[in-house]
């Protein structure tokens, strides 16, 4: 297999190591953000973190996997990111602490003030990561301040406050809309009566606000005076990593690739259609179907700026020349060539381990379930 192909295939992997973590831990701290809202009780804020308990951990694999293949991949992307985005990565992880404390400790003191801390906690761990990751994509359509030097040194100039800037904020809100749809569609599924009920209203809500969010987000990016970037010399798809051997310039907007391309605006279509059908089905009580047209959404959304910068991963407004693309910011084809093959044989093992826990856990949550097993459940 040549090398270019491989690196298209290995962009295409990253996205859907993305996609997995977006649909898999999306839904856990989509639950998460619900958890103080759905619940009015104790014993129903229980139903809602034990349908995510035994899950939760194993779905943040498709984070940690995420960062590895970043790693492994495109090493350039990740210095550049987790350079630039440091404090970002940072709040990430700090809110991601409150988790598994928060799983772990909240039930075992049966004091109101001690359970509502830890409520609150595991709120902040579904609410806060999916703003920031939000916020860095916001980032990367309209550049980062970042630059390599002739010797490939990399020099960052951007911080925290610069990142939270009025565009990044609503890529923030988009995202979060967007797990709290696929976390309600999914705590629709496992429970029942009021708390049920609760859950696909406030899934309609979040359907709602994404929708709205995304196109917005669409509408600034095509009228809002943001620029794109586009490759003005040759490059060599089969060449190293070393991007300064381009040339690269801003361009009207980010819409070259549809614009050439009709047939991409499904991606679009399929983010705001997948979320309003599931608005129909959850409000229907077709769960199951609700979470599938979700996840559904979920693609489409994730799937949208990708296709739309390609074949830019991480453009630079500071030194254009220093943007990552596709081309020119992947390990070594032999590097690429044993990983794939890696990927070949676990991915398959993993997708068929994580059925068979899901098949083995599924069915409704009750109050009744908590009060009976009050000591054996989260």
């Amino acid at each position: 297999m040549d090398y270019a192909t491989l690196k298209v295939i290995w962009w295409l992997l990253v996205g859907v190591l993305l996609i997995g973590f977006a649909i898999m831990d999306g839904h856990d701290m989509g639950v998460g953000t619900l958890l103080p809202f759905v619940g009015k009780t104790d014993e129903e804020r229980r139903v809602a973190i034990n349908s995510i308990a035994p899950h939760w951990d194993g779905n943040q694999v498709w984070f940690l996997t995420g960062g590895g293949a970043l790693f492994a991949a495109w090493p350039l992307i990740y210095a550049a990111a987790f350079s630039g985005f440091y404090w970002a990565m940072m709040l990430v992880l700090f809110a991601l602490f409150f988790r598994p404390v928060g799983f772990d400790y909240r039930s075992k003191i049966q004091n109101p003030k001690w359970r509502n801390f830890w409520d609150w906690a595991l709120f902040v761990g579904g609410f806060v990561p999916p703003i920031i990751f939000g916020v860095a994509f916001g980032n990367l359509l309209q550049g980062v301040n970042f630059a390599f030097d002739r010797d490939m040194i990399l020099h960052f100039q951007d911080n925290l406050f610069h990142l939270l800037n009025p565009f990044a904020l609503v890529c923030g809100l988009v995202s979060s809309a967007m797990v709290t749809m696929q976390g309600g569609t999914y705590l629709a599924h496992r429970t029942v009566g009021d708390i049920q009920s609760r859950t696909i209203k406030y899934t309609k809500l979040a359907v709602y606000a994404f929708i709205a969010l995304f196109v917005a987000a669409g509408l600034w990016l095509k009228f809002g005076g943001m620029q794109g970037y586009g490759i003005t010399s040759t490059v060599d798809p089969n060449g190293i990593a070393n991007p300064l051997l381009k040339t690269v310039e801003r361009t009207p907007d980010w819409f070259a690739n549809y614009n050439a391309n009709p047939l991409l605006w499904i991606f679009p279509l399929l983010a705001v259609g997948g979320a309003l059908a599931a608005a129909m089905l959850v409000g229907r009580k077709k769960t199951l179907a609700s979470f599938v047209a979700s996840s559904l959404s979920v693609i489409g959304t994730i799937v949208t700026p990708a296709v739309a910068m390609f074949p830019f991963m991480m453009p630079s407004y500071n030194h254009m020349p220093s943007s990552l693309t596709v081309w020119d910011a992947s390990s070594s084809h032999l590097t690429l060539g044993i990983m794939l093959g890696g990927v070949a044989i676990f991915v398959p093992i993993v997708l068929a381990y994580t059925s068979w826990a899901y098949r083995m856990m599924r069915g409704k949550i009750t109050v009744d379930q908590i009060e009976a097993k009050d000591k054996y459940l989260y």
